[in-house]
């Protein structure tokens, strides 16, 4: 594998609750899901993974194979590949989970292919990698320090969930992994409740005192702010009539990994991410409504590249 973007962590099986009444069968996961953003938006990506041998790991093989995602370094085993289910309701999309002993929660760092990742030129995991597991965390931690010994950028979205482990471990397992990467991609809620601080100047100065080069904190509908230590920008979310933001966070992600590492300007490249995302949020589910390249250029040709108030 010679992917530019590795993306290690948990595919989920999805099944999305649909206004008809049925729940449609789609893929989850939000390293997976930031894969396929970053490939759909022109970017070489691999996959590190643990998958079952069964028909949801299958399916998860084709839609790669599909999506242009090298799934070469990708593991099939005898546990089960974790599925969740999407419901929509007046307070937004909620999530049910079935993941425990799946078998993305049973890598170990033994399990990593090193120089696959020593060929990169970024990796990107998450909260969610770490949180599955003990042994998953660790192995987050190993491919990171990997990474860095090779020059391969690192990037990392807190994406907390507090189902799958206490606030403490989470906050004391993040901040510790989000202190050896180059690239921090915290949501807004997720970050105040890690960091203890509400403001989002005061957030983003957290994350860069931890040595972090690279900050974009997503806020919603107010945008972005992106920060390195020598510039500060808040960048104006794209207005849209979004059915269903499940994929959002993750395509902002994968769009963003996309343009940052072909021109390394996280300023610009969180803009175009920003256009991206609002676009995925204009189906259902996590993967079928993320926009491609083309189509993004084409959104931000007719808002004429301009940035909605922020």
């Amino acid at each position: 594998m010679t992917a530019d973007i590795l993306c290690l962590g948990e595919p989920m099986m999805e099944f999305n609750h649909q206004p008809e009444g049925h729940y449609a069968s789609g893929h989850g996961g939000d390293v997976s899901n930031c894969a396929v953003a970053a490939a759909r938006n022109g970017a070489s990506v691999g996959m590190i993974a643990h998958l079952g041998g069964d028909p949801f790991g299958d399916s998860f093989i084709e839609m790669w194979s599909r999506e242009g995602v090298d799934a070469s370094a990708v593991e099939r085993t005898a546990a089960p590949t974790g599925i969740y289910f999407v419901t929509h309701g007046p307070g937004g999309h909620e999530f049910s989970y079935y993941r425990a002993g799946s078998a993305a929660s049973r890598m170990t760092p033994d399990d990593l292919p090193r120089e696959v990742i020593s060929s990169a030129k970024a990796l990107h995991v998450s909260g969610i990698s770490q949180g599955i597991s003990t042994s998953a965390a660790d192995s987050v931690f190993e491919a990171i320090e990997l990474a860095r010994a090779a020059g391969v950028a690192v990037s990392y979205d807190t994406n907390l969930r507090l189902k799958l482990w206490p606030l403490a471990r989470a906050r004391a397992v993040i901040h510790a992994a989000v202190a050896r990467c180059d690239v921090a991609l915290p949501g807004l809620d997720d970050a105040q409740a890690l960091t203890g601080l509400e403001n989002p100047d005061a957030i983003v100065e957290f994350y860069l005192g931890l040595g972090v080069g690279i900050v974009a904190l997503t806020l919603g509908k107010d945008g972005v702010l992106v920060a390195t230590p020598e510039r500060r920008e808040r960048i104006g979310a794209f207005l849209v009539d979004a059915v269903d933001a499940t994929g959002a966070g993750d395509t902002f992600d994968g769009a963003f990994l996309a343009e940052w590492t072909a021109r390394r300007d996280p300023f610009a490249a969180a803009h175009y991410a920003n256009a991206a995302a609002a676009l995925s949020t204009l189906g259902y589910g996590a993967v079928a409504p993320m926009p491609k390249r083309e189509a993004v250029e084409r959104f931000l040709q007719e808002r004429g590249g301009a940035r909605a108030p922020s």
